[in-house]
Parts: C-alpha cells; structure tokens; sequence
C-alpha cells in the first residue's frame, strides 16, 4: 500500500482518548494516519477499524516513544505504507501525581523517559525525515500556567517541552516545517478522569469560564488546525486550548 498523494501524520499515544480523537480528526480532514500505540494493540487497531470504516486510511505502528529504535522502525513502517512523514503529533504521555516532597525516583524517571525523552526521540527523528511543508504539533499542558500543586514533576516535563517546540521551530528554518505545541486544560479522558471523586471533578469543570471539561474532539480541532493549510503561519507557539481557564 503506498499512497505518496496525500499527506501522512504519526500520532503518538492515538489508541486511546485525546490522541485516538486526534487520529480520527486528522483521518477525516484526509491525511493517512500512523496509529501509533505501546501497549493497547486491540485499542489502535479498534482506532484503524473507524477511521477506514469512514472511508480513511490508517495503519497501526506499535513503539515505545522513550525507545529511540522503536521511534525510528515507527518512521521507517510510515515511509514505507505511503511514502513519507508529514505531520508528527506527540500526543503518547504518562500522568502520576504527587506532592514533590512524595515524589520518588521512579515516578521522576518514567515521566523524563516517556513525556520527556519520548518526545525528544521523536523530534530529533522528524528533524531529519518530515518533508517540506510539514508541521509537528507537541503536547503541554495548561498547568504550566496555573501551576496547580502535586503536577510538578509531570508539568515540568511539558514545560521543557515548550521550549523544545519553540527551539526546533528556529533550528528547522527553511524547512517550511511548523513546530507548534497544544496545552489542553483539564479534558474528560481517562488519563484525567481517574481517581478523582465527582465533586473534584466537578469544581474543576466550575473553574473554566465555559463552565465544562474539555472534550477530546476539542483538542483534536486545535490539533487540525495547526497541522493543516489554515495554520501555517503559526509557527513556535503554545496554543492553550483550556476554554479560558489561563
């Protein structure tokens, strides 16, 4: 199967939640899509079955981002199914909140290796592989502004994220490659939803001048837009996709 007409976007982490509503997004707006995912294999291939169901074109790419072979068998499997790499969206993270005090070494490691080193393994591999006129959308978060307490060492990968972003945006300089990142506010996924009581969830819903959560299509439309035509002169940027809440 190779299909080098249309343009082709890796999304990381797309099994499930923000990241599968993203994969189905960019399908509809006509890119193939790369499923990637790590360990829900029924998940991805359940993202696929839609997305082709809807008359798109998916393949699943099973990779642990924080595996720099992984990340590059992932680019090489995308290169060879249709043709090239346009749209890198790093989506695939991990979410483990504690008081900095209660943080152990593991709970310290596996954010720097999967939200941290994940997404460093997969910019420095799009660095070199996506093709011109392309655009890479990494994830934040919106706690880098409200700097909410127990998130600490998680939102300080995605601090070091964002200036990643607007670092390479510079370094890739006449490549007509847009480097941008999406910082979701608190959004109804799993990775957000669990293990917390209703009224917490609720007074964070309270908190957003909208007065809701965010849906996962909600993100996924800020994705679509800064990897398609209509975003190409943002370029650098951290867009708070968080109804207003900062």
């Amino acid at each position: 199967m190779t299909d080098t007409k249309s343009r082709t976007a890796i999304v990381t982490g797309a099994s499930r939640g923000i990241g599968a509503a993203v994969a189905e997004r960019l399908a509809s707006d006509g890119l193939n899509v790369i499923v990637n995912y790590a360990g829900s294999e029924k998940a991805a291939a359940a993202v696929v079955d839609k997305i082709e169901a809807a008359g798109g074109k998916a393949i699943t790419a099973k990779a642990d981002v924080s595996d720099a072979e992984a990340v590059r068998r992932m680019f090489d499997a995308a290169e060879t199914a249709f043709g090239g790499v346009d749209v890198l969206v790093n989506n695939a993270g991990i979410m483990k909140l504690a008081k900095i005090a209660d943080s152990d070494d593991a709970l310290f490691d596996a954010h720097i290796a999967v939200n941290l080193k994940g997404t460093f393994n997969t910019l420095r591999e799009a660095a070199d592989r996506l093709q011109s006129g392309g655009a890479i959308v990494n994830f934040s978060t919106s706690v880098v502004g409200t700097k909410l307490e127990t998130y600490g060492v998680y939102t300080a990968t995605k601090a070091a994220i964002e200036t990643l972003t607007g670092i390479l945006s510079k370094e890739l300089r006449g490549r007509n490659i847009t480097v941008n990142a999406v910082a979701p506010g608190p959004t109804a996924t799993d990775l957000f939803l669990d293990g917390k009581p209703p009224e917490l969830i609720d007074r964070f819903a309270k908190i957003v001048p909208l007065e809701r959560l965010g849906e996962p299509r909600d993100i996924a439309n800020a994705v679509s837009f800064l990897a398609g035509p209509d975003g190409a002169w943002v370029n650098g940027q951290t867009l708070r996709a968080n109804g207003g809440l900062v």
